[in-house]
């Protein structure tokens, strides 16, 4: 199979990887070969691999985690229904389970009803709460934090980063290499901003009223304007 990828979502504690059926050396390489091409976005993720009926042995699982660990990436739990992987995944002080909060991806979601609508979008995600210091937020799409951003907090989106409030951690937009990805926040001051593959450190302006900002790409720099100007 050409993505072994069946569903990547995140969840309180990392990433949620679904992967697909198939012989394991052709599905761990190209799932290696996914996370590699995607590095800026996978880079210090916590993992959860959720492999359904597969059944893994304790090398085939050692094996992996130590390949992943080698993209930055760290294994933390194997998930399914056979009892022998779970059963070798715990040896291998992995979980075999996430909490009842941790939202957990099935192979056959249930169908949602049609939404008839003239917008065509993106996915997003809506966090409606501060991020503090030491937590990283992790999305295929574009992230949206009605809260603050503490010093110390991540945000990695593969689209634009939205948030209404303070911005003082750490953003990068467009993570996937998207120059058109913008970050806006009421008050934008992060420790360091990315979009793509340019880096801008926000300087200490000491403003005494902050203003609304929009940061993007012009001409291979990241510029910041007024929001709405």
């Amino acid at each position: 199979m050409d993505d072994p990828i069946v569903s990547l979502k995140g969840i309180r504690d990392g990433l949620l990887i679904t992967i697909g059926e198939g012989q394991w050396d052709k599905v761990e390489a190209s799932l290696l070969a996914a996370i590699q091409s995607r590095g800026d976005f996978f880079r210090g993720a916590r993992v959860a691999l959720q492999v359904g009926e597969r059944t893994m042995n304790r090398d085939d699982i050692r094996k992996l985690r130590d390949k992943l660990a080698e993209h930055d990436v760290a294994l933390w739990a194997v998930l399914g229904q056979s009892p022998e992987t779970a059963r070798e995944a715990r040896r291998l002080e992995l979980e075999t389970e996430l909490s009842d909060s941790a939202p957990v991806a099935t192979h056959e979601p249930a169908e949602l009803p049609p939404i008839s609508s003239d917008e065509q979008g993106d996915s997003a995600v809506l966090l409606k709460h501060t991020l503090r210091s030491g937590r990283v937020v992790r999305h295929v799409g574009h992230v949206i934090v009605i809260g603050d951003v503490n010093p110390g907090a991540q945000i990695i989106a593969g689209g634009h980063v939205l948030v209404w409030g303070r911005l003082r951690g750490t953003v990068h937009a467009g993570a996937g290499g998207d120059e058109d990805a913008m970050v806006c926040a009421l008050d934008m001051r992060p420790m360091q901003l990315r979009i793509a593959n340019h880096v801008a450190i926000a300087p200490d302006s000491g403003q005494a009223r902050p203003h609304p900002e929009t940061a993007f790409v012009r001409e291979g720099q990241i510029v910041a304007e007024e929001w709405g100007s």
